[in-house]
C-alpha cells in the first residue's frame, strides 16, 4: 500500500479526534521514565480547541488497566484524565488494552452510526496505544491521520538492555505508520489545512 497522492487532509469535512490515554498516571516519570516532545499537552490542548470550534467529534480513551501496581489502574488517581482535557468529550471510550477501537462503547460502532470515514489520532503513548489505534482504523478503512507532535511516549530497553530513546521510538513509529497505516502530520499542518 502506498501513500495517496492527494493531501492527507482529503475528505476533511467532520473528522472525528481520537485523544488517546492522556492521563495523569504518565506524570510519573519513576514508574515511565524520560520522555520525548515536550510539547505534546500544548499540542492536543490546540487540536481540542480547533474541534470544539468547528463543532467536530471529540473522542476521549481511557485506559482502565487492570494491574493494581499501574499508575493507569482504574480508581487511581493517575487514571484520571490530564488537565489539558477540557469539555466532555462526544464518546468516552474506557479499554484494558492498546487499541481504542477495542473498548466499551464501541468507537468502530460508534463512527458508523455517525457516518465518520476519517479520525485524527493524537494522545499517549506514541508507539503503543497510539499506533495501534492508528493501524487498526487504517485497516477498518478509515482515513486516518496521525499527529506525531501531539503525542509523546517514552524511553525503553531492547531486548539486548540498551535504551532506546523515546525520540527513536516516535520516529520509527511516523516511519511505519506514514502510507501504510496512515498520513503521519504535525498540529500545524493540521491547523494550516483548516
Amino acid at each position: 500500500m502506498t501513500a495517496p497522492a492527494a493531501a492527507p487532509m482529503r475528505g476533511f469535512d467532520r473528522p472525528a479526534l481520537i485523544v488517546v490515554d492522556v492521563q495523569r498516571g504518565f506524570d510519573d516519570a519513576g514508574f515511565w521514565g524520560a520522555r520525548d516532545n515536550p510539547a505534546c499537552e500544548e499540542n492536543i490542548a490546540a487540536l481540542i480547541a480547533l474541534w470544539r470550534e468547528r463543532a467536530w467529534p471529540i473522542v476521549f480513551v481511557r485506559h482502565d488497566s487492570d494491574d493494581p501496581a499501574s499508575p493507569l489502574a482504574a480508581g487511581s488517581p493517575g487514571n484520571a484524565f490530564a488537565h489539558v482535557l477540557t469539555g466532555e468529550p462526544d464518546l468516552l471510550v474506557r479499554k484494558t488494552v492498546n487499541s481504542s477501537f477495542h473498548g466499551t462503547p464501541d468507537l468502530h460502532a460508534w463512527l458508523q452510526r455517525e457516518r465518520i470515514g476519517e479520525v485524527v489520532i493524537c494522545g499517549i503513548t506514541t508507539n503503543h496505544c497510539c499506533e495501534t489505534t492508528a493501524r487498526v482504523a487504517g485497516n477498518l478503512g478509515y482515513d486516518t491521520t496521525f499527529v506525531i507532535d501531539a503525542t509523546h511516549t517514552f524511553d525503553r530497553p531492547g531486548l539486548d538492555g540498551t535504551m532506546i530513546p523515546a525520540a527513536l521510538l516516535s520516529a520509527v513509529t511516523a516511519a511505519n505508520l506514514h502510507g501504510e497505516f496512515a498520513a503521519v502530520v504535525t498540529t500545524a499542518a493540521i491547523a494550516d489545512a483548516r
